[in-house]
């Protein structure tokens, strides 16, 4: 039976604090879902009806242009242990970028040493939680570190190239605001 919140309780932020991974979901009226899985300790709760997290980068930069052109964004945890449980979060997204005033003040409240392309904020309106039972049990989750590694390797110049070769637009033509 799922149970509806209007904002993230305590209890589920602690949840949310003890999970190894977690998935965004995006769309707009028109085009393909954004359904991307995320990690690296990079998701935050920042008040009951604020959370967020790293972007880091990646191939492209779907999430920021569905926001930009739709904004609706969930983000779902899962519980990979005996203690079975999914949480999802549901709002508007935001995103805030390295030259938005806000950005250092964000930022601070994140792992530091890492190249991030983005904040990505959710104003939440509602959660939900529901059973999980069908979520297989994991032993052993660990960080991955390849990303970090290719950050590195290629330097801030490289990626913010990069970034406005691979990460201006969707895969469905919608603009990211990447230089917004």
């Amino acid at each position: 039976m799922a149970d509806f919140f209007d904002h993230i309780t305590e209890k589920h932020a602690e949840f949310i604090a003890e999970q190894p991974m977690f998935f965004t979901a995006t769309a707009c009226s028109k085009g393909r879902i954004n359904l991307s899985p995320k990690g690296n300790d990079s998701f935050r709760v920042l008040s009951p009806n604020l959370c967020g997290y790293l972007d880091l980068g990646g191939s492209g930069n779907e999430t920021a242009a569905h926001i930009k052109n739709d904004g609706r964004l969930t983000i779902m945890f899962n519980s990979f242990s005996r203690n079975a449980l999914i949480y999802r979060l549901y709002g508007k997204g935001r995103v805030v970028r390295p030259h938005h005033d806000e950005y250092d003040e964000l930022r601070a409240k994140f792992p530091s040493g890492i190249l991030a392309r983005q904040i990505i904020l959710l104003e939440v309106e509602s959660t939900q939680t529901s059973c999980g039972y069908a979520v297989p049990i994991a032993e052993e989750m660990r960080d991955r570190d390849t990303l970090k590694k290719w950050i590195e390797t290629k330097g801030e110049e490289k990626i913010l190239e990069y970034q406005q070769q691979n990460n201006m637009v969707s895969i469905d033509g919608f603009e990211t605001g990447l230089n917004d």
